[in-house]
């Protein structure tokens, strides 16, 4: 109950944006516990100046107490007019680290030692030069397909001395696509409707299948066994043995024929759009009653695998 109130709070003090400045409305500040430990280890050094009346120790005592306070505004200052904008996110496969681009951009003087991230997961340090802007790319990783949104990101300064934190809560309204994890396996195929060899018009595509047709470059989810290792030590690159599945063929990937659960029907479909787009095979899709007619190229590779990604409604 307490965390949905704070998040409501947040949204109503620093409301969701692509780009966010921080001013003193976005800005909280504490001390850490090396400055709550600073702070209290002046009560008795207090004490002891006012019992016996020394000079020196009350000098030392309001000594320290001002490098506190100086110590408050310096913090805040540096996270004080910080502009951050995010910068976007390419799509990823289940498993894959997601990586999330953010620029920050000076408010007019320098910004030293800002961590950013999200939590738990440890924070990133970068400087920003005065009247300049740097890239920072953040890293999460992805547990379940469709978009992936990371929510509130932590901005956060202990400069100078540690003895403070200032901090911000950023929503920048970020969100990337989680394709499906790629599964290797047979698959039944549907011809086009133009087939006329007189078949039952299924088929399964297993090792051995193919007519070989030569060498291209590795692609995501390609099989492992049709790697060519002596091509890559020789140093020419990573290489997979490229063969022709039912060629001269409009082929249709359905998942209402496929077994096993659904992530798993999912990534076998996954994996198969891969490799026929690599091939430059025609392929349809069929997901229930959504249906993407057989085509090529990189449009269509991409409008199948998104179709992947929000299949069943996932947000």
């Amino acid at each position: 109950m307490l965390e949905f109130q704070v998040a409501r709070w947040l949204a109503r003090r620093i409301p969701p944006a692509s780009q966010v400045r921080l001013d003193q409305r976005r800005i909280f500040i504490l001390p850490t516990r090396a400055g709550a430990a600073f702070g209290l280890a002046l009560v008795p050094m207090l004490l002891v100046a006012i019992n016996y009346q020394n000079s020196l120790a009350y000098a030392l005592t309001f000594l320290l107490l001002s490098v506190f306070l100086v110590a408050i505004l310096h913090t805040f200052r540096n996270l004080s007019g910080l502009n951050l904008k995010a910068a976007g996110g390419a799509p990823v496969f289940l498993g894959e680290q997601a990586h999330f681009h953010v620029t920050l951009e000076s408010g007019g003087r320098e910004h030293q030692a800002i961590a950013l991230g999200w939590l738990p997961l440890p924070l990133q340090v970068q400087d920003v030069v005065a009247d300049g802007a740097c890239g920072v790319e953040l890293h999460l990783p992805t547990e379940r397909r469709g978009w992936l949104r990371p929510g509130r990101l932590r901005v956060e300064s202990r400069y100078p001395l540690g003895l403070l934190v200032a901090w911000s809560w950023v929503d920048l309204d970020q969100a990337l696509l989680v394709y499906p994890r790629p599964l290797e396996g047979d698959l039944p195929l549907i011809p086009g409707h133009g087939d006329e060899d007189g078949d039952d018009g299924r088929h399964v595509l297993g090792a051995g299948a193919d007519d070989y047709q030569g060498l291209r470059a590795y692609q995501p989810g390609d099989s492992r066994r049709r790697l060519h290792w002596k091509a890559y030590s020789r140093g020419q690159g990573l290489f997979v043995k490229d063969f022709a599945a039912l060629a001269g063929r409009d082929l249709w990937l359905d998942l209402e024929p496929l077994d096993g659960d659904l992530e798993k029907r999912l990534g076998l479909l996954c994996h198969w759009v891969l490799q026929f787009s690599a091939r430059g095979q025609p392929f349809g899709l069929r997901l229930g009653r959504q249906e993407l007619a057989p085509d090529t190229g990189e449009a269509h590779r991409e409008a199948c695998l998104r179709a992947l990604a929000l299949f069943g409604g996932q947000q």
